[in-house]
Formats: structure tokens, sequence, C-alpha cells
């Protein structure tokens, strides 16, 4: 299944500056894993020392936050997109 991948501008050094790139898989672990070979380091900027989402990266399929769906499980059904979104903290 293709899906369509939002990049947020702190990850886009890895896919050449594109802010949506394409990527493959029936499952959200599957597009991270064919994001990885295409855009090398990605991965690891998404997923921990485990395998799981980092706890300040979320992740959703269409407007679903796959953290109250199946997590890395959640079905990508062609055509979905997947948003990468990492927490943004700060401020006064």
């Amino acid at each position: 299944m293709s899906v369509n991948v939002r990049i947020p501008t702190i990850l886009r050094t890895y896919t050449g500056g594109q802010a949506e790139v394409t990527a493959e898989g029936a499952t959200l672990a599957d597009v991270i894993a064919d994001l990885e070979k295409t855009h090398k380091g990605i991965a690891a900027r998404v997923l921990d020392d485990q395998g799981q989402l980092r706890r300040f990266v979320n992740v959703y399929v269409n407007d679903d936050d796959v953290r109250f769906e199946q997590g890395l499980e959640t079905a990508t059904p062609d055509g979905a997109g997947v948003s990468i979104i990492p927490a943004v903290a700060g401020g006064c």
C-alpha cells in the first residue's frame, strides 16, 4: 500500500528537504521500515532503542493518533496520509 508521509521541518534533512514523501506498507511499522530504506536515519528519530515510537513524537494515520489505535501495527490503507509530528516544548 502506498501512503503519503508528511515530514516535519526538523526531519527534512533525511528527505532531501522534501515536506512529503511516499512510502509502502500495510502497517505503520512497515511504512517506517520503508522510509528507512529510502531515507537513511529517519527511523532512529521516530523510534527509540526498543523499536517503539519515541515518547515525544506523535504519529497520525489520516487523523487518528496511533497511540490510541494499534501503535506501530496501525493499518495504513492505500492512499492514507501519515503525519509525523515531534512535540515542541519551551516558552514562558
